[in-house]
């Protein structure tokens, strides 16, 4: 039985490398060189919009492939024409869900932990009247956000629209990051806030 569970999943593995890259692409993706899939990711583009996947990255949709499963299939969305997600080279992605009304970039060498949340925008108006059906954009709130090389940000954090992590950070599970952290943070919490820096790195 786990040999069949095996080949299966090579046999899938295939599969995906081969009709995952056709579609996207087919959506207007760009993709680098040897990007890797682990089930199909959930992508939709607005128009004149622009999703770039850098070389060696690795995105896992498929709970099977990566430790703590992921909730969802990864989730890549432009909102707005001219919009942008970037994606460095060598990044992998469990899971997460990536919004940008304006842009969202990613450096080379990120994690993303399972079923991390990362969006430039509010998606609604702050205003309560009429907030339901007003999709004004001069009323919804966006910023861009920034993530530099080499950050790894756990489990189930939540991105939000401004934001700013430089390079070789690290951010715990379930934070809440609403304004930006320097270079070398460890940061924590709800809101998150800097514990101290990785003298790691």
């Amino acid at each position: 039985m786990q040999l069949i569970t095996r080949v299966w999943l090579k046999i899938l593995k295939t599969w995906w490398q081969i009709t995952v890259p056709i579609r996207l692409r087919a959506l207007g993706v760009e993709l680098g060189k040897n990007v890797r899939f682990y089930g199909m990711p959930i992508v939709s583009m607005a128009e004149k919009s622009r999703i770039y996947i850098g070389d060696r990255a690795t995105l896992c949709s498929d709970s099977r492939f990566t430790a703590l499963g992921v909730n969802h299939p990864v989730v890549l969305r432009t909102l707005q024409p001219h919009a942008e997600i970037l994606i460095g080279e060598d990044t992998g992605i469990s899971g997460g869900s990536i919004c940008a009304a304006l842009s969202v970039k990613m450096g080379r060498e990120c994690l993303l932990g399972a079923n991390v949340t990362i969006a430039d925008t509010d998606f609604h108006a702050i205003k309560p009247e009429g907030r339901r059906f007003n999709n004004n954009q001069q009323d919804i709130k966006s910023a861009p956000v920034i993530i530099e090389d080499n950050v790894f940000i756990g489990t189930g954090a939540i991105v939000l629209k401004g934001v700013s992590i430089g390079e070789g950070s690290v951010i715990g599970a379930g934070a809440v990051l609403a304004t930006t952290f320097p270079k070398k943070s460890i940061a924590a919490g709800c809101p998150a806030k800097l514990l101290r820096l990785n003298n790691e790195c």
